[in-house]
């Protein structure tokens, strides 16, 4: 379908939304005119209400609303300020909530370093992260990235960036899944549960 056509614009624009390929766009964008009389204006309506109502935290990158910034978390006294956990997305920021295991603050870098794909870390994301590093009293960064060749590439730009800073940097641990098998762990999770092995017993 031509790009110049509503469903082919429809399509592209769905197509550029994460895990989305060109058959789900498609699919998509079919189910929306489909059930036009429901779907579609609702999902135009939700669009709008985001679209007003939703923003980008100021300092963390995390969402909140535009009457909230700075958001909950960067808000909330009890954070542990000398900690600071940074992301990828925004949507990693929940998961890590939801874990129960971290108590500091957050800052999502809105990308990672992918040449193949032209992308990388903005630059207004670095440059805030230092200067959160220097106001805030932040002791130790940890880099809470995905494990791919893309965000190895970005923590270790990163670490290089903050060799001059006075802070300890870290990685999330990566290794055997709980619930796991070693049978079914690939030999780079392997390694890496190896070299982030941890000790047992009385020291």
């Amino acid at each position: 379908m031509p790009a110049s056509d509503p469903m082919g614009r429809l399509q592209a624009l769905l197509g550029k939304l994460p895990g989305v390929g060109r058959r789900s766009a498609e699919r998509m964008a079919q189910a929306l005119v489909r059930d036009g009389e429901n779907l579609l204006p609702n999902l135009v309506a939700a669009l709008r209400e985001v679209e007003e109502t939703v923003r980008l935290c100021s300092l963390c990158g995390g969402l909140t609303l535009k009457t909230q910034d700075p958001c909950a978390l960067c808000r909330d006294p009890r954070r542990e300020a000398s900690q600071l956990c940074v992301v990828e997305e925004p949507s990693d920021i929940p998961l890590i909530e939801r874990a129960g295991a971290f108590r500091g603050r957050y800052h999502a870098l809105l990308g990672k370093i992918s040449p193949m794909q032209g992308q990388g870390v903005p630059d207004r994301r670095v440059e805030a992260l230092l200067k959160r590093i220097d106001s805030e009293g932040v002791r130790e960064v940890i880099l809470a990235l995905n494990s791919d060749v893309e965000s190895d590439a970005t923590a270790s730009y990163l670490a290089d960036v903050l060799a001059k800073r006075p802070v300890k940097v870290t990685r999330l641990a990566f290794g055997i899944p709980a619930g796991s098998a070693i049978s079914f762990s690939d030999p780079v999770t392997l390694a890496r549960a190896l070299q982030g092995r941890s000790p047992v017993g009385p020291s």
